[in-house]
């Protein structure tokens, strides 16, 4: 079974800084996509950075140019390295892990547990 685990979450002051990890491990031959979405209460979970195995990129336009993400793929590791945070940046981040091969037939996905970011003004 493939499990994804997040770490860097808290507590901090807008204009602050978090880095964000998430490891997938299992019996993992490659994935195709890992990014982060978030859920702030009452709203739906939306994007906020994705990248590719080969290196593309994609941003929520709310986190450009303040968000950083990247990826080790020998470790399958991504990061979230979030700055100038605001407090509508204050939601449940989650790891996502698209188009994971192992020895199945199939490519899956999953999900993290969540790490709660908490920006405060």
């Amino acid at each position: 079974q493939v499990q994804l685990v997040e770490s860097g979450g808290g507590l901090v002051q807008a204009g602050g800084s978090l880095r964000l990890s998430c490891a997938a491990s299992g019996s993992i031959f490659s994935i195709d996509a890992m990014g982060w979405y978030r859920q702030a209460p009452g709203k739906q979970r939306e994007l906020v950075a994705a990248l590719s195995r080969a290196g593309s990129t994609n941003y929520a336009d709310s986190v450009k140019g303040r968000f950083t993400i990247s990826r080790d793929n020998a470790k399958n590791t991504v990061y979230l390295q979030m700055n100038s945070l605001k407090p509508e940046d204050t939601a449940v981040y989650y790891c996502n892990a698209a188009g994971v091969w192992t020895d199945r037939d199939k490519a899956e996905d999953y999900w993290g547990q969540g790490t709660q970011v908490t920006v405060s003004s």
